[in-house]
């Protein structure tokens, strides 16, 4: 999930069945992108250039229920299944001051609190109680920092650079 491409579309989740009998379908999402589909009206299936028209959605336990425009049965909705779900990136909500989305993440160079590089981070894990950020280390090793105050420091978007403290026993 969350591949971004030349049309400037981030994958958001992915169709996994239909709900009910009316075309809804569960569409399953990292809970990062729960509330982005708020005030969507178009979505894009298996990152199709053609958009499909929203005609609701709303959260059912930590899922998304979706309904299209179009598909009005259980059998429409079950053609869905499997396909990966996408919104334009300029579209999706803005987050209060300090929240990001795991896209704007990865990508960024990772250092310690004294300016040594220790590598880049390659994607973000959510796990429930709190992300996790994987980090690919200039030895080619992965590191797994979790995202809580005492181990991020400081994250500068604009710069490219996440600051970290890294745990006693996780670097060794």
């Amino acid at each position: 999930m969350n591949k971004t491409h030349s049309l400037a579309l981030i994958e958001i989740g992915i169709i996994t069945r239909p709900h009910g009998i009316t075309g809804e379908v569960k569409v399953q999402t990292s809970p990062g992108y729960l509330r982005a589909l708020d005030g969507i009206k178009r979505i894009y299936l298996d990152n199709s250039p053609t958009g499909t028209p929203v005609t609701g959605h709303r959260i059912h336990q930590n899922a998304i229920l979706l309904r299209l425009e179009g598909i009005n049965t259980r059998n429409a909705a079950e053609e869905l299944r499997g396909k990966s779900i996408s919104i334009k990136v300029p579209e999706l909500p803005k987050l209060a001051e300090g929240e990001y989305y795991a896209h704007q993440l990865a990508g960024m160079q990772v250092q310690n609190a004294e300016g040594k590089a220790i590598g880049q981070l390659i994607e973000v894990l959510a796990t429930g109680s709190n992300d996790v950020y994987i980090i690919k280390t200039t030895e080619g090793k992965e590191l797994l920092l979790p995202a809580i105050d005492s181990v991020i420091r400081k994250l500068d978007i604009d710069a490219g650079m996440i600051t970290v403290v890294i745990p006693e026993g996780l670097n060794d």
